[in-house]
């Protein structure tokens, strides 16, 4: 259907004529409905059954909120997916780190040790250098 009958049929369904008062389409008979918005009775009586259903299912409970999303398996797959590489990501990311700190413990160990065996010599050449 065109763009330009539909504005048209919505239009006649909701405006009265001139000098009508508000609301007099709908004192008339479903002949008279139908032939003001241009379809056959059967199809008025169609579109009336259509929109008191569609009228009755807006006015029942509904949760708050909006509708649950649908689940799309694969996005779900792949989600879980990026999760699980994250999480190696990080383990890697901590172990380098772990990595660098041990290597840092070490050199500073290896230095400290290092100083104290100098120490030691060194005492050892100053007492005897003093004797």
């Amino acid at each position: 259907m065109e763009d330009s009958t539909r504005r048209r049929r919505s239009k006649n369904s909701h405006e009265t004529g001139a000098g009508d008062s508000p609301g007099a389409q709908w004192n008339l008979n479903s002949k008279g409905r139908a032939k003001l918005l241009g379809v056959s009775r059967k199809t008025y009586y169609e579109w009336e059954e259509k929109s008191l259903k569609a009228m009755a299912q807006a006015l029942e409970n509904h949760p708050a909120g909006r509708p649950p999303a649908s689940i799309d398996p694969e996005k779900e797959t792949l989600r879980e997916q990026i999760r699980e590489l994250e999480k190696e990501l990080d383990l890697a990311k901590k172990t380098i780190e772990v990595k660098e700190l041990l290597g840092a413990y070490e050199e500073f160990r290896h230095r400290g040790s290092k100083k104290k065996t100098d120490r030691s010599t060194r005492s050892d050449k100053k007492s005897c250098g003093d004797c």
